[in-house]
């Protein structure tokens, strides 16, 4: 099919949700492929990056980003190719990385848009070369500053971040204590990522698990769940522990605090006392100068296999919302893309 004859699909935010994100909040629709004017770039999707931070970006509240607009595609990160060009630094065929979001389609002036390299898979540029990586490797060695003999734990062990934590953490000598949902995850997690320990956060008896496979307490957790894994994490944090904080997905789709007894002057307190290091942080706007370095040290880990990484792709963009669904519900395994063409 020529592309004249082709139409641009695309996934509007439709709504706001209350909560967690439905189906109607998006409204898939078709329309003309957009023209190409002069210092502009026609974008053609091939991959679509699917992430956590895209639940905050639905809601209107102030935050680091602004909201995804109404009516508009949904924001997201893309490996698109140039099938059109009028600007100087971009050539048919060029493969690239953009923002061009759920969509087909897209016309960029080229502000944010970078060649990739020869990359055995183009997509990983999502992933393990992408934000997720750079997001575990600037967050582990610059806030979680990891020695040898130390404790890590790391929540949702499988995931792009949470894989790529724990195998550097193991390069660095840390007894590692991944956390997931599931044995299939956990076993992974051991066995291919080479993690000491893995609990399954379903499990009843789950606090009680995690603080054995820590007999020597937890020197670095790396957050991006909250809820009952940070419950369980936070007693064992030792003198001195550093925090990361990249995401709390738990909470995402949360309106209002949990109920029962308010716990902030005893978190406050622990902080206080073991002279814990919190830090949240954004990736790209924190430490987007270093992201030439991160590449530097990660691509001979990744090309060497040192460096495990696994994708959980879906097949086409209509089916786009409910993996976004099911990754917030931790149903995926590995970094959540979708192949659009």
């Amino acid at each position: 099919m020529s592309q004249s004859t082709q139409r641009n699909q695309a996934w509007l935010l439709a709504s706001r949700p209350h909560g967690e994100p439905v189906k109607e909040n998006f409204r898939l629709v078709e329309q003309p492929i957009p023209k190409v004017k002069d210092g502009q770039i026609l974008l053609r999707t091939l991959y679509l990056s699917l992430d956590p931070y895209m639940r905050g970006r639905m809601d209107d509240s102030k935050s680091y980003a602004a909201p995804a607009e109404l009516d508009q595609p949904m924001v997201g990160g893309t490996v698109s190719e140039v099938v059109e060009s009028q600007h100087a630094d971009f050539k048919q065929g060029d493969v690239v990385l953009a923002q061009s979001g759920w969509q087909s389609y897209a016309v960029s002036d080229g502000n944010g848009v970078a060649k990739l390299g020869d990359l055995p898979h183009p997509s990983w540029a999502l992933g393990i070369l992408g934000m997720p990586g750079f997001t575990a490797y600037m967050g582990l060695m610059d806030i979680g500053q990891p020695k040898q003999g130390e404790t890590l734990v790391v929540a949702a062990a499988t995931g792009p971040v949470g894989a790529t934590v724990g195998q550097l953490g193991k390069l660095k000598g840390c007894h590692v204590v991944g956390v997931a949902g599931g044995e299939e995850k956990c076993r992974y997690a051991i066995e291919k990522l080479g993690f000491s320990a893995c609990i399954d956060h379903h499990r009843e008896d789950f606090a009680e698990q995690l603080a054995a496979a820590c007999p020597d307490g937890i020197d670095i957790y790396f957050e991006n769940v909250g809820g009952k894994v940070f419950d369980a994490v936070f007693p064992l944090l030792n003198t001195a522990a550093r925090v990361p904080v990249c995401g709390l997905v738990s909470g995402y789709s949360s309106r209002e605090l949990p109920p029962g007894p308010d716990r902030t002057p005893q978190i406050m307190g622990g902080i206080l006392k073991r002279r814990i290091r919190m830090q949240g942080f954004i990736i790209f706007q924190d430490y987007g100068d270093r992201y030439p370095e991160f590449l530097k040290a990660m691509t001979p880990l990744v090309e060497q296999q040192k460096i495990h990484y696994r994708e959980h792709m879906i097949d086409g963009l209509e089916n786009a919302p409910q993996a976004f669904f099911d990754m917030l519900k931790g149903k995926n395994f590995g970094k959540t893309v979708v192949k659009v063409s």
